[in-house]
């Protein structure tokens, strides 16, 4: 493997755009190519973060033979063809959430990664922010008991705009998906995969402008969790123990400070949030490791379950739509 692993990028919107400015910040990593369907898009990107290869259709990159790990930031709809093209051409993948929209789709580049030998994750960045991280561990200690109850939410006003990728059903577009998927990870880092999953929403356009949701556990214990593109929910959570409690102020996905009975805990964040994810990715890719343990794909699975059996409360489907 060479001194430093080399990632393609897929597509050029604003999440690549932003992770990709967190990718240069790593010492052993090159920004090597990006694609995009208009070749100028690629060439303007490249230009601005310094990268030697742009190409104009992700087929392109994806046989570039210098390319180690591709990252996949294209609107969800594309994933689950983006990826499965990387994987054959022997590419290590992070796919953007929801790595896929439905679970035969992930299904499907699950077992082709693990077939392959190649390192797939989803890319949920929460799950390496230190202070989860943290207080994942004061949970498993003990420090506010046995937990009982998880509140997690994460919505904003969007203005109604049916080309607007998350208005747009073609695109994979609606709440819960795109941001219910933060409360659900949530809630299933704490609880794990629930029993039962209850959803309330609506549907505009064939998407839902917002969802709520009640995850039922064994012994009575639950998860109240919430997104929407139609008001501005408090995008935080807290995690109600027997002896005390976890509170996230704010900024669910990608917390600064944490609340542990009363005690708060602060960390300086890395570039934009996605550095602790992005050297995971090396970590283990430069280890010969084809997961990661802090975001496996059986997590990833675990967590689409529960979206669709939620999606599928409100009539809410994107079997129509998957295409690459």
């Amino acid at each position: 493997m060479p001194n430093k692993l080399r990632w393609g990028v897929v597509a050029t919107g604003g999440i690549a755009d932003v992770v990709t400015g967190d990718l240069r910040l790593l010492p052993d990593v090159e920004v090597l190519a990006v694609s995009s369907r208009a070749l100028p898009k690629a060439e303007a990107f490249a230009a601005k973060h310094g990268i030697p290869r742009a190409y104009g259709d992700y087929a392109d990159l994806l046989a570039d033979p210098d390319v180690d790990v591709v990252y996949v930031a294209t609107p969800h709809v594309q994933h689950h063809a983006v990826t499965r093209a990387a994987l054959e051409a022997g590419k290590h993948v992070l796919c953007e959430k929801p790595a896929t929209l439905t679970l035969a789709e992930l299904q499907d580049v699950v077992h082709l990664a693990a077939e392959r030998g190649l390192f797939f994750m989803e890319a949920i960045w929460t799950r390496f922010n230190p202070l989860i991280v943290r207080m994942a561990e004061l949970i498993a200690d003990g420090a506010i008991g046995e937990v009982r109850s998880v509140r997690a939410d994460f919505g904003f006003t969007l203005e109604h705009d049916p080309a607007h990728r998350l208005w747009s059903k073609a695109l994979g577009g609606g709440s819960l998906f795109d941001l219910g998927i933060y409360p659900v990870s949530f809630a299933h880092l704490v609880l794990g995969e629930p029993e039962t999953v209850q959803a309330h929403g609506r549907l505009v356009g064939g998407v839902d402008a917002e969802i709520g949701m009640l995850l039922g556990y064994e012994g009575g214990a639950h998860a109240l969790l919430g997104s929407s593109l139609v008001s501005p929910l408090r995008s935080g959570a807290v995690v109600y123990g027997t002896k005390g409690l976890v509170e996230l102020p704010e900024a669910l996905y990608n917390p600064s400070v944490i609340v542990v009975n009363g005690v708060e805990h602060r960390h300086e964040q890395e570039g934009a949030g996605y550095v602790p994810q992005l050297r995971e990715v090396v970590r283990r890719v430069r280890a010969g490791e084809t997961e990661s343990p802090s975001m496996r794909p059986a997590e990833s699975l675990a967590i689409l379950r529960t979206l669709t059996r939620a999606a599928e409360r409100v009539g809410l489907s994107y079997d129509d739509v998957t295409v690459g």
